[in-house]
């Protein structure tokens, strides 16, 4: 798979959104999955903002239900996500993020946010932090 080329033209950004289905609150969720393994990554949301300034630049851009404002992807932890491909579903209502994910992609040091399972009748940890949380907000 090639690399995300940023689309210059605003029409076409603009014409992408469009056919986006915002829910009520104006945002979408997105799936972020690891382009060459196939593994996902986590789920967020974008609004129309975040997802436009995501296809101008390249890089993911969110938007945080709990700050209330866009969320660039990295810009605390230095782990960011670099867009490859993007995706809209057939309903139009859900995108699908192919990114290259440099770093952990999880707040808690993991790769992946979907770290917890059911084994035997108990939720337990599939996958220890690659790095703290206090290291990886550090930087």
């Amino acid at each position: 798979m090639t690399a995300f080329q940023s689309i210059a033209d605003p029409a076409a950004r603009s014409a992408f959104a469009d056919a986006v289905r915002f829910d009520a609150r104006g945002l979408v969720p997105v799936v972020a999955q690891q382009h060459d393994s196939g593994e996902v990554l986590m789920l967020a949301y974008m609004n129309r903002e975040s997802l436009l300034e995501t296809l101008e630049t390249g890089r993911v851009c969110y938007f945080s239900r709990s700050r209330g404002g866009l969320w660039r992807k990295g810009e605390t932890s230095g782990q960011q996500q670099h867009l490859v491909d993007l995706r809209l579903d057939c309903d139009g209502d859900t995108l699908l993020a192919l990114v290259d994910q440099h770093g952990v992609a999880c707040h808690t040091g993991r790769r992946n946010c979907f770290f917890v399972g059911l084994r035997d009748g108990k939720l337990v940890e599939l996958a220890a932090p690659l790095i703290s949380p206090e290291e990886l907000y550090r930087k």
